[in-house]
C-alpha cells in the first residue's frame, strides 16, 4: 500500500510502517501546501494519507477525496508516543476504504 506521511508526523516513523511503501510530505517536495491542496495531491499517488492532525476532518470534506485518512492519536507528536500506536495502524490498513476518517491511537 502507498502511505504518506503528513509534515505532523515524524518521518522515522516511516521505517516502522513495514510491507508498504511510505513517503513524506516533505520528500515529496509538498511541504507548506494546504490541507486541501495537499490531499488533492495525495489522491492521485497514494492510497492512505498518515497525520496527527485531529482537526482536519472539521477543515476538510475528507469523503470526497480520494484516498483514505488515518488520524494517529497520542499523547503527543513525539516519536515515542507514535511508535505503540504502528501495530494497530498496520492492522488497520488492509480495511481503510478510500474516503474514510479513521482515527487509530491510544
Amino acid at each position: 500500500m502507498k502511505i504518506l506521511l503528513d509534515e505532523c508526523v515524524d518521518h522515522r516513523l516511516a521505517e516502522d510502517i513495514t510491507g508498504h511503501e511510505v513517503q513524506t510530505v516533505e520528500k515529496m517536495g509538498w511541504k507548506a501546501k494546504k490541507n486541501g491542496e495537499l490531499l488533492t495531491l495525495a489522491e492521485s499517488h497514494f492510497e492512505v494519507f498518515v497525520t496527527t492532525d485531529r482537526n482536519l476532518s472539521f477543515q476538510q470534506n475528507l469523503p470526497r477525496f480520494n484516498i483514505a485518512v488515518v488520524v494517529l492519536t497520542a499523547r503527543t507528536n513525539r516519536l515515542s508516543d507514535l511508535r505503540p500506536i504502528v501495530p494497530a495502524l498496520l492492522d488497520a490498513l488492509p480495511f481503510v476504504k478510500k474516503g474514510e476518517v479513521r482515527e487509530i491511537g491510544i
